[in-house]
Order: structure tokens, then C-alpha cells, then sequence
């Protein structure tokens, strides 16, 4: 395949999709067969060619706020993958939607945590869960903007929890108020949901049942009578090639400048999948690629490691928050499924020509030249030098930031550990000296109208500090911290952790 191939946006799009899949523990190819499903129905209802382009961006974005909002609910409901696997299973709205909400609060944890989680959930009417729904909507209707798609597709993805009787969260707009792309879209999700699992008659069970409810009743009448047509063959197809085939921008590509914003709209939502992490693949690419320039690499492969340095932790997002955030050391099975990210990431990056180097680069950020890294167990020679400076970029930006685990190491710390790793001959010399050169410190900007103190305050926040740690790490009442974020969110204009950390990685107070 082509390297130097240009990237279409359908591709990179259908590539986000795939990171839903992972986030949500489903099978791959889910939302893609969910677009199809979407798109054919748009062409039965006579949807518009409007409509029909927004479907599609909209289909394959909606559960990218998985990737954002995942850490936070491990924390309400344990592994988020249970969740969403029973997320189809009820008409949830009202007494239902409590009762469901009510059956997860809390698993994995002590009785006791889990009476005071319930308590907190029904004395504030289920506000958390409402906020961590509201935050995915957000932040994936922030990443369509991000990717140019304009407010046709920004628009109804903060609609994605809506429903067609006004029911739904947060209840802003039901019936024709609802944008027709998530009308479609929510209809295909659930239709493909229950196809996989019970077949046609399932699928056309639960539009009916929902008829009213769920969904527009004039798209579940045209779903029900041309429902053969609309699943036609959908358990047989070629999921990637159909969703690319259906492109409704007919192949348009990414500029380079467009590709690299696009590119460090996936670092910025990889790190999302634990707050802590904030920044830190903006962060590897930004060191990794001063390093690459310092040893004199050609601009191409300075490039690479760059865009490789965005996107080589993507595939944490297939990883449930639980073992990003846990404090105590992993088990031997949480240790396993945390080593598979790098390969995920390189499953996830496949279907793009264009990026099959950048993919590779990615993919090997964890492999060491004695061979004792992962996925691959790759050494010497079968490890080429952008590969290597990542990995060397990507350890000593690791070790300076916080872990749940542990406090980041001094910058002094930090440098001591790489040589020992070459001298081990788990990294290359050549890299660790590069990188250690260019690891100057860089001076973040402030955010236009916030303190220096609120700054700070905005970076602890963003990055998963609950108020009373603000507080001990500032060194600062509870009050006070309290005091701060109000100012905060009223200047930046936000309302929760997701979007105020998605403010802060713009603004470049974090990472690179």
C-alpha cells in the first residue's frame, strides 16, 4: 500500500468510529454497520443529500465521547464496558432510566460506597450521570468542530441522548426539534444493536415497541416496511469498505495543515481516557520531534515521528479507565489488557494507506531493542530510529507527569532513568541523549482572563484532581479551590471536567 497516499476525511472519521467500538468493550465495526444502517434509511424516508451527509459524520462521531467520558464512569459505575452493554437493553427515560442507573451505581465497590453513591444519586435527582452524559455530547460535538464538519453535524451530536417524546438528557428537545441526522441515528444504533444479538425480528421488534417513545414514529413506520431492504446482507458486508464507499464528500482529502489538526484532535481525546494523562501526547510528540531534528533525521522522518507521537496512545481508549486509574499495582491480567493498547493502536490506524508509517511508528513506542518490549517483542535492527526516539520521548515524558500509582519524578529523576535504560540496552543511546537535550522546559500560556492561580487551579482540575486535592496540592482552603472554579467556568464558559480540560489543551497549558 501507498504511504505517501493523502488521507480522505471519511477515512480518519470512520477511524473515530472505531475508537468508539473500543471504548465501549463492542465489536469492531459497530457504529460503521450502524452508519449503513442510518444511511439506507435516510434513502428509503428521502432524506436530503444534506441530511444524509450529516447522518453519516453523526453516525460515525456519536459515541466517540466514550473516549472523554469513560474515567468518570468507572468511577460512578465500575468497568464502563458493563455499562454499555446493557445500555440497549430498556426504553430508558423516567423511572426506567433511575432504576437502570441504580442497578450499576457503584459495582465493584464496598456496600457502604455503594449506599452513599445511591444516596448522592437520588438526593441530587441523578445529576453526576446527567453532567457525564451532557460532557459526551460535548466533547464529541467539540471534535466535529474540530474537524471542520461544520455545525450541521456539531448540532445534532449535543442532541445524542435526546429522544423523540422530550424525555431524554439533559430534555432540551424532543419531537421536530430534534435534528432529522440524530432521528436517523438513533434508530440505526438501537437496530443494529438488536440485529446482532436477535436477528431481523428483533430489530424490528424494538423500533416498534419504541415507536413514539425512543424514536420518530414516521422513521420507524418506514424502517418497519422496508426493513428487509435496510438490512440487506448487513451481517455479510465489508463494514470499512461499505462506510467508505457511502462517503458523502465523494473521497475529499486532508490537507497536510488539516491532517496535523486533525491528528492532534485524537492525542487530546486519548488522553481524556485518564485525566491525569492530560497533555501527554501532545507532549511526547512535541519532545519527540525536537529529538528527531537533533539527530538530524530527514524533515519527513522529524514529520513522522511527530504525527506518531499524537496518536501513539490511541489505543488506550480500548483499555477500561479501571486499570488506567488504579492505585495499586496491576495484576497479571490487568497488566496483560493494558499491553494491548499498542497493537490497538495500529489495528485502529490500518484502514488509512496514507498512515501505515506513522501507524508502525506508533505501534512500537512500547518495544525495546533487547527485545523485551510489546505487542511485538521486536529488536536490533527491526526497530528503526524514529521508533526509538519515541520510545525514549515517551518514557521520560511519562515519568514526569502524575500517575494514580505515584507522583510524577523530578525532572532530575526523570533524566537519571533513560541512560540507565540504555546502558540496560533496552534504549537506544543516540535517543536518550537527544531527548534529554531537547526536554528543556517549556512555558505553558495562560488562558486569556485566568490568573495565574486559576491556572493552576484549571490544571489540577483537568487533570482528575477531585476539590479537597486541589486544595492539598495549592495548598489552599477548600473554599477557596471552590471559589477559583466558579471563576473559572463562568471565564471559560464551561460547565464540566471534560470541556474545561478540552479548554486547557487548546489554550496549550498542557502537553507540548
Amino acid at each position: 500500500m501507498n504511504e505517501t497516499a493523502p488521507v480522505r476525511l471519511s477515512e480518519l472519521v470512520a477511524t473515530l468510529s472505531l475508537v468508539a467500538d473500543l471504548g465501549m468493550g463492542r465489536p469492531m465495526e459497530r457504529v460503521l454497520r450502524q452508519t449503513v444502517i442510518a444511511l439506507r434509511l435516510a434513502e428509503e424516508s428521502g432524506a436530503d443529500d444534506g441530511v444524509r451527509a450529516a447522518a453519516y459524520y453523526t453516525s460515525l462521531l456519536t459515541w466517540v465521547g466514550c473516549a472523554a467520558d469513560t474515567s468518570e464512569l468507572a468511577a460512578l459505575f465500575g468497568d464502563e464496558t458493563d455499562l454499555y452493554a446493557d445500555s440497549h437493553d430498556g426504553d430508558l427515560a423516567g423511572v426506567t432510566m433511575a432504576m437502570f442507573v441504580l442497578r450499576h451505581l457503584g459495582r465493584g465497590s464496598s456496600r457502604v460506597r455503594r449506599a452513599g453513591m445511591v444516596t448522592r444519586f437520588l438526593a441530587t435527582a441523578g445529576r453526576s450521570v446527567q453532567q457525564v452524559m451532557q460532557a459526551h455530547c460535548q466533547s464529541a460535538s467539540e471534535l466535529a468542530g474540530r474537524l471542520d464538519l461544520g455545525e450541521d453535524v456539531c448540532r445534532p451530536l449535543l442532541q445524542s441522548f435526546e429522544r423523540w417524546d422530550g424525555r431524554g438528557i439533559p430534555g432540551a428537545a424532543g419531537g421536530a426539534a430534534l435534528d432529522p441526522a440524530i432521528r436517523l441515528v438513533q434508530l440505526a444504533d438501537n437496530v443494529e444493536a438488536f440485529h446482532h444479538t436477535a436477528g431481523t425480528d428483533g430489530a424490528v421488534t424494538v423500533a416498534r415497541e419504541r415507536r413514539g417513545t425512543q424514536f420518530d414514529p414516521a422513521l420507524v413506520d418506514c424502517f418497519v416496511r422496508n426493513h428487509a431492504d435496510v438490512l440487506a446482507g448487513l451481517d455479510r458486508i465489508q463494514a470499512w469498505d461499505e462506510v467508505i464507499a457511502l462517503d458523502p464528500r465523494l473521497g475529499a482529502c486532508l490537507s497536510d495543515a488539516a491532517l496535523d489538526r486533525a491528528l492532534q484532535a485524537f492525542a487530546d481525546f486519548a488522553d481524556l481516557k485518564s485525566p491525569p494523562r492530560l497533555g501527554h501526547s501532545r507532549g511526547v510528540a512535541a519532545l519527540a520531534a525536537a529529538a528527531a531534528t537533533r539527530l538530524g533525521l530527514l524533515a519527513e522522518d522529524v514529520h513522522l515521528v511527530r504525527r506518531a507521537g499524537w496518536v501513539h496512545d490511541i489505543g488506550m481508549i480500548g483499555v477500561p479507565s479501571a486499570i488506567w486509574n488504579a492505585t495499586a499495582p496491576w495484576s497479571l491480567s490487568q497488566a496483560e489488557r493494558a499491553r494491548t493498547h499498542p497493537y490497538l493502536t495500529e489495528r485502529m490506524l490500518a484502514g488509512m494507506p496514507g498512515l501505515n508509517a506513522v501507524a508502525r511508528c506508533a505501534a512500537q513506542h512500547h518495544e525495546r531493542l533487547d527485545g523485551s518490549g510489546y505487542p511485538h517483542g521486536l529488536s536490533g535492527d527491526a526497530l528503526p530510529m524514529t521508533s526509538r526516539v519515541l520510545a525514549a520521548a515517551d518514557v521520560f515524558h511519562a515519568l514526569g507527569e502524575p500517575r494514580p500509582h505515584r507522583a510524577p519524578l523530578p525532572a532530575d529523576a526523570a533524566a537519571g532513568v533513560l541512560p540507565a535504560e540504555a546502558k540496560a540496552g533496552r534504549l537506544d543511546p543516540d535517543a536518550v541523549a537527544a531527548v534529554l537535550a531537547s526536554s528543556g522546559r517549556r512555558v505553558r500560556r495562560t488562558p486569556d482572563g485566568l490568573t495565574a492561580r486559576e491556572t493552576e487551579v484549571l490544571l489540577h482540575l483537568a487533570r482528575g484532581l477531585s476539590n479537597p486535592e486541589i486544595a492539598a496540592a495549592l495548598t489552599l482552603s477548600r473554599k477557596t479551590v471552590s471559589t477559583h472554579l466558579e471563576h473559572i467556568y463562568t471565564k471559560l464558559g464551561v460547565t464540566t471536567r471534560t470541556q474545561a480540560a478540552l479548554v486547557a489543551l487548546r489554550r496549550g497549558l498542557a502537553g507540548g
